[in-house]
């Protein structure tokens, strides 16, 4: 199987079930925007971080492989998105690990400005195109996203903010307050 169709060469892309679709579709420009913050997360990869880090980066990378199916699936059946779905479960998971990476940390009192160790500004790009996936998927509308999924990028970009903020403790790289 070649990688190219050449079916996308008028600017129309296919969604899950068949249906042609102009690449600028909200829909199509949400799943692109996870599939560009999951490419984000290879970064933060390829950057040294921690064991316990890599695993949970990965382990968002699979869900956002799951979330990005789901946002390509225009039905709204249960049972069509139960493999891709993202559950409460995985929002409270985000907020554990929150949870225990702030433990590490001084208490934020001023804005942080991204930067400092490669990993932890690499994390802060993944935070920034976190956000932009959420408006994203927001523009698609709540109803047809899920209000899950939404907390999930939510979520997400917090901890991607609180994950950087920890790879710059463990590295011993002193964040620049604003």
């Amino acid at each position: 199987m070649k990688i190219y169709t050449r079916r996308g060469d008028t600017g129309e892309t296919g969604l899950r079930g068949g249906r042609r679709v102009s690449k600028a579709e909200p829909r199509v420009d949400a799943y692109g925007e996870v599939d560009e913050l999951n490419a984000c997360l290879g970064l933060v990869l390829c950057t040294a971080v921690d064991p316990d880090l890599v695993e949970m980066v990965v382990q968002i990378q699979h869900q956002l492989f799951s979330l990005g199916a789901s946002l390509a699936d225009p039905t709204s059946s249960a049972a069509a998105r139960a493999k891709e779905s993202i559950g409460q479960a995985d929002v409270e998971r985000l907020e554990g690990w929150i949870d225990r990476l702030e433990a590490e940390l001084a208490p934020l009192r001023r804005f942080i400005l991204p930067g400092g160790h490669p990993a932890a500004a690499a994390a802060q790009l993944a935070r920034a195109v976190c956000r932009r996936a959420e408006r994203r998927m927001v523009a698609v509308g709540a109803e047809a996203v899920g209000a899950v999924a939404l907390a999930y990028v939510n979520r997400l970009s917090d901890l991607l903010f609180t994950l950087a903020r920890a790879v710059n403790v463990r590295a011993g790289v002193r964040e620049q307050e604003w």
